[in-house]
Formats: structure tokens, sequence, C-alpha cells
């Protein structure tokens, strides 16, 4: 049998068969059953001489409807499957109108809990760098017209005039504080994509996000770029690395510079500095609005710090900008790991044991030597270690540096875990009574190598005693990588697939109590998978929570893989979805982190409001209104597909975002702290593709 017989068309469509009309296939002029059909494609043949086309024959039969009656049934397609299809065949007006619904679900203009948008930034480009560009555009029209005309290479380092400099939009026209819910201390002009408004060009917003700028800067000025970087990877100047926010500031941390919003009721949030070029790729940055310091004229300033390697450079930012001025540059002799203020003392923490302190009465860096470092956390002025041999350490910043004894950090151990566990995780929750870490009932909970969660008590009686061992858990069997202990709540994470248990915790006039005791609440995995060049910078604008006061309804946040416009927040002490943020312009999600902030919306007595920032590939920052979220949801408001986490559909389209093989193998996202556990790790990679066939095949709203 023939393919065709004079009108007839004899298709095999993944082994189910088809018969149509020529006049059909060729109803709508350039597709692929055009080109098909005039042997511009070459076919293949099944054993009855048909032609064989490897797709689904479920959606082929709607795409083969549509071309025989122009009209379509989409209630029982996936839309996006079906568009899928409909681009491989090149049928446009189908495409056009799958767009079209697609695009009635999401808009520019955000939804409910869409609260504002800060547009990318001007990359503050060095002089030699605009010279290069201003060079290299030279070059570009000099070939056009004469070789022979081409400047001498001399010409790259004149810097050129100022009228005739390009600025950072004409090449856009070419193309926290720390929260102590965690013991990881990871809270620690481009145009916008528009929306085209001609549907015959495009129904959907811009996804390439800075890929035009990238593309732009990276060929042209690769050279000098790859001087600066001879041993880092090219990163995208526009890309949002780290968020932190403290008060109404807000700093965003981009590869070779910073910038600082503040937000005043009248005008909203203002950019009011940009950082210096930096020649280094930034890793970390903390952020502190309510220094003590003045500048020379009496200017109060506001801290902010970044680091990259084992250097820190500090800013000292006048309240808009002006007088604004780098305070120092120090050097902790070892990669920073961690960096965030405790009152006026900046502090920077490395896993091998050197801690960093610098005092803004004193003005003096000091670096000490500790034992290796496995996790932190701080209640006021007390920052707790845990470190390798089963110590809690503190030291008590407040009286740093006016007690310093032989440059000493008077650091004093607190605890040491009966069977010397490894501390790889710790909370300190103070109670309402608390007025120091010595003096009255403080509660610790942290958690071991071994998988034990421990809750240890300090009790008013037992003053010069140390805290007592309160309570015991044992249902990990993989390291705890975080805990906290919130004022209803105890959760534990561990390093398999972050895996969260939770507990209700039972109080007597505010203490912690053993009657009845604890009960267990809930069990979920909040999966996420790193990108296969997965840093410490990338986990400290990732880290997934928990988020909140010890004495209010925490959050998680999940991102399930790198390249994704979409974060899933859901409720710590349960697992439960709260919403699903998806970004108002599609483009991916780099970094985010949550803050409380006080407005002008915020009505007096009651708590600030609670926000999600996300900071994304093209160099912008998204605002979204979680404390709406968390109203809408409480009220039963918000209805959600899954009760959790991810559903099968949902987690197999966020993985059509990734290359699962070769990019993402290695990382289900494990401990965002300073021990990442590294044999544990191992053994989650290795099992990872099998953990996710296995998911999608069953229920997976607990992901």
């Amino acid at each position: 049998m023939h393919a065709w017989s004079g009108d007839i068309v004899h298709l095999n469509v993944g082994g189910k068969k088809f018969s149509t009309s020529r006049t059909t296939l060729n109803q709508i002029p350039d597709t692929f059953f055009t080109a098909l059909l005039s042997g511009r494609i070459q076919s293949l043949r099944d054993e009855n001489g048909a032609i064989f086309i490897d797709r689904d024959p479920d959606l082929f039969s709607l795409i083969l409807n549509y071309l025989r009656t122009k009209d379509i049934d989409l209630k029982l397609c996936d839309i996006r499957l079906l568009r899928h299809e409909a681009e491989y065949y090149g049928i446009s007006p189908l495409i056009k109108r799958l767009l079209l619904i697609e695009e009635m679900d999401h808009s520019g203009c955000g939804d409910l809990l869409f609260y504002c948008l800060l547009p990318a930034p001007n990359i503050p480009i060095q002089e030699y760098v605009q010279a290069a560009i201003n060079q290299t555009s030279i070059e570009s029209e000099a070939s056009s017209s004469s070789v022979s005309s081409r400047p001498t290479p001399g010409a790259l380092i004149r810097a050129p005039s100022e009228t005739s400099r390009p600025t950072t939009n004409d090449v856009s026209r070419h193309n926290h504080s720390h929260s102590r819910t965690s013991s990881w201390d990871l809270r620690v002009s481009r145009n916008l994509n528009n929306h085209s408004r001609n549907p015959s060009l495009d129904l959907r917003h811009s996804r390439n996000s800075s890929a035009d700028l990238n593309k732009f800067v990276k060929n042209d000025l690769g050279l000098v770029f790859g001087q600066l970087q001879q041993n880092q990877a090219w990163i995208d100047p526009l890309r949002v690395q780290v968020i932190k926010a403290h008060h109404n500031w807000l700093a965003v941390a981009y590869s070779h510079f910073f910038i600082c919003y503040r937000m005043k009721d009248s005008s909203g949030w203002k950019l009011v500095f940009t950082s210096p070029f930096i020649d280094h790729v930034i890793e970390r940055i903390a952020i502190n609005a309510k220094m003590n310091l003045t500048s020379s004229n009496d200017t109060p300033l506001r801290m902010v710090a970044i680091s990259y390697g084992s250097e820190i450079k500090l800013w000292g930012i006048g309240e808009d900008g002006g007088k604004s001025d780098i305070i120092g540059t120090f050097n902790l002799q070892v990669r920073v790991e961690f960096l965030f203020f405790i009152g006026n003392q900046l502090v920077a923490l490395s896993s091998s044991g050197k801690i960093g302190v610098w005092h803004s009465n004193t003005r003096h860096f000091q670096i000490q030597d500790l034992l290796p470092i496995l996790s932190f956390d701080h209640a006021g002025s007390f920052l707790l270690l845990g470190c390798t041999n089963g110590s809690i350490y503190y030291i008590d910043m407040q009286k740093f540096p006016l007690r310093m004894k032989d440059n000493d950090l008077l650091v004093t151990e607190l605890y040491k875990d009966p069977t010397n566990d490894q501390i790889t995780s710790i909370s300190v929750y103070l109670t309402p009574k608390t007025t120091s870490l010595s003096g009255n009932w403080i509660e610790i909970a942290y958690g071991t190598k071994s998988g034990a969660v421990k809750v240890i008590v300090q009790h008013p009686e037992t003053v010069g005693h140390g805290p007592q061992l309160f309570q015991t858990f044992t249902v990990h069997q993989s390291p705890v990588i975080k805990v906290t202990l919130s004022e209803k709540y105890l959760i534990s994470v561990c390093s398999e697939y972050n895996h969260v248990r939770t507990w209700r915790v039972t109080r007597f006039r505010g203490m912690i109590s053993t009657q009845p005791g604890s009960t267990p609440e809930a069990s979920y995995k909040v999966v996420s998978l790193e990108s296969v060049e997965t840093n410490n910078t990338y986990l400290a604008g990732n880290d997934f929570g928990p988020f909140g006061e010890q004495d209010d309804e925490q959050i998680m946040i999940q991102k399930v893989v790198p390249d994704t416009d979409k974060l899933f927040v859901r409720l710590a002490s349960k697992g439960d979805r709260v919403c699903v943020i998806k970004s108002v312009d599609s483009t991916t999600i780099t970094s985010f982190c949550v803050h409380e902030c006080e407005g002008s919306c915020t009505r007096m007595g009651s708590r600030p409001r609670r926000f999600l920032l996300t900071g994304h590939c093209n160099g912008t920052i998204q605002w979204w209104d979680l404390s709406t979220a968390l109203e809408l949801f409480n009220k039963g408001e918000l209805v959600q597909k899954s009760s959790g986490g991810p559903s099968a559909e949902e987690l197999l389209q966020e993985l059509d975002q990734c290359d699962l093989s070769s990019s993402h193998n290695n990382t289900p996202s494990m401990s965002p702290g300073i021990s990442n556990l590294h044999a544990a790790q191992t053994r989650l990679k290795s099992s990872n593709i099998n953990f996710l066939n296995q998911n999608v095949s069953h229920n997976s709203t607990d992901i």
C-alpha cells in the first residue's frame, strides 16, 4: 500500500493508524505536513507503507481535527502539551490560540499577591570597560567600510569622551537582618520584557531575560572580563546573586556590584546607592540599617558589607546615598562563608574555625581561631557556635571589645553533648521572661550529625551549672542540617532530600513543658534541585527557610529547580501549600528572601507585613505580599490544586525546564550551612534520579 493513493494519505502516528486527505494536511501553509507531502522532509514508512511519525497519537488526533474543522476541544487535554505538539508540527494559528489561552491565566501586572517591581539597575562599568564597548562599536563600523581603517589596539585603553561614551542604558537597548529561625543564617537600566500588543507577533512575555545583554557583553567584552576573572566562570552581570533586607533598607548583590534601596511612605522604594564595579564575583552581602555610626560631618550611616574569597569590604552609606564611602577592606585569611551583623559588630565566619569581628566603635577588625564550626545562631547579643567536638560555645558580643583579654573574644563553652556528637544545627529561643543567656529560662534546640534532635534548657535555679538536657528525638537517620525552636513548634530538617519533621510544643507560662510533652505534627520534604555550579553563593540566595518570627507562623520557600519562574510557599509547621508565586515577566528566579517591612499599609500596633522578595536573571526585584497570602489561606479563600509541594504533574513541568541528566544530576538541595556534609551529599547525588522517578509515578504532594 502506498502512503497516499490519490487524495488519501495514510499515517502511522506512534503506532496508531490515521487516514486523511491531502487537502486537509495542506489546509495551513508552511507546516510540517506541507513539507512532508512536498518531499522536503524525508519520511519513514511502516510495514504497510504508511508514513510513520514518532509522536503522541492522542495529541495528533486533536491537531488533525483542528485541521479538519478549525476548532478544538480543550476540556480533555493539557494545553501546554498540545502547544508543544502544535509547535512541532508548525501549526501557527493553533499555537497563537493556545498561547492566548495560557496568557489569560498570567498577567504582566501580576495577581493579588504581587506587590511591586524594582527595575534592573545600570551596571557600573569601569572606564576601560566602557572604552572597550565604545571601541567595539567603532571597529564594527570601520569593518563595514574598510578593513584598513581599523583602529590600532592601543585605542582600546583610551577613555572615550563623555559625549561619545555609551551608557549602560545604551547597552540595554541593544538587546535583612539575621532571622533567628535558622542555624545557618541564609536569611543571611535594562528595559523590562514588555507584553506585545500585537497578537500576530507574540502572545507571550519575553522569556529571554538578560540573554541579549549577556550575549553582547560576553561576546564583545569577553577578553576584558576574562582578565578580571581568569579562574572564574562567566556570570551574567545582571543576575541577582543574593538579596538582604533590614528594616526599610534593601541590599541586592549582583556579580560585580551591589545596590541599595530605601523605602519612604511617600515615594516608595528608591534606589539610593550603587557600588563601584568590583573586580571579583560577590559571594556574600550583609546590611544593617540601624548602625550607630556617623561620617565626618555627623551624617548617620547605614552599613553594607560584601565578601569574595577571604576579602571583606565595608561601606557606610548615607540616608539618601550621599556621603557614602568605603570604610575598610579586611581579610579573614580563609574563605568567608557567612557574613552578618550582630548589633554594631560585623561578623565573618568560616567552617575552618576562624571568626572575624569588626566593631563600629573601635573600627578594629579582629580574627580568632576556634574549633571547626558546623552551625551557629544568635539571640540578642549572644553568638552561639556548634562545633565538631560536640560542644556549643557562646560569645557575648555586647562585651566585645570592652572586656578583651589578650585579644581574645572570650569564647565560653555553654554545653557539651553527652555523646560528643557533632553539632550540625542550632536554634535559640528566648522566652518572654528571658533577660540574658545565663540569667533566666532559655531554650536551645540542636541537631547532630547522627540525626538526633535535642532540646536543652537553662533553668533559673540552675544558674552556674549550665543547660540541662530536656528532650531527645531520634527520628532522623541522616545529619540534621536545620533545626528551629519557636513558641509553638520544633522543626528539624535532615539531609535526606530536605526531609522535615515537626513537633507541637507544649508550654506552661511561656516555658516549654514535658506535661504532656511535644507531640509529632508533620513529616514532609522540601526537595530542591541545585545547579551544577552550586556553591555557597547559590545557597545563600536560595535558602528555603523556615522564615518568620518565632512567635508567629513560619513558612518554607521551595524552589524545585534552578531555572524556574515559580516558587512554592508552604507552612513550616505542616508543609501545607499556602500559594504559588510565578514571576510576572516569566523570567528565571535566581534568588529570594523573606522580609518583614513596616510601611504606610501597616496599622498602628500591628505586626509589620511579610514579603517575599525574588531576584531575577534580568536584574529586577519582584515583591510578593505573603501577609495577604497567609490571611487568605487561613480563611480558606486560596484554593490550591495540591495540599503541599508540587504534584506529580507540576514536578514534571518543572523538570522540563532543566536538563536533569547533565546540569542538575548532582544535587538535591542539602544543607545551606557551613558543613555541607560531603558524604551525605555524595550518596544523595547518586540516588537523585531514582528518587525523582519514584516520586513522579506516585502521589508527590509530599515533595
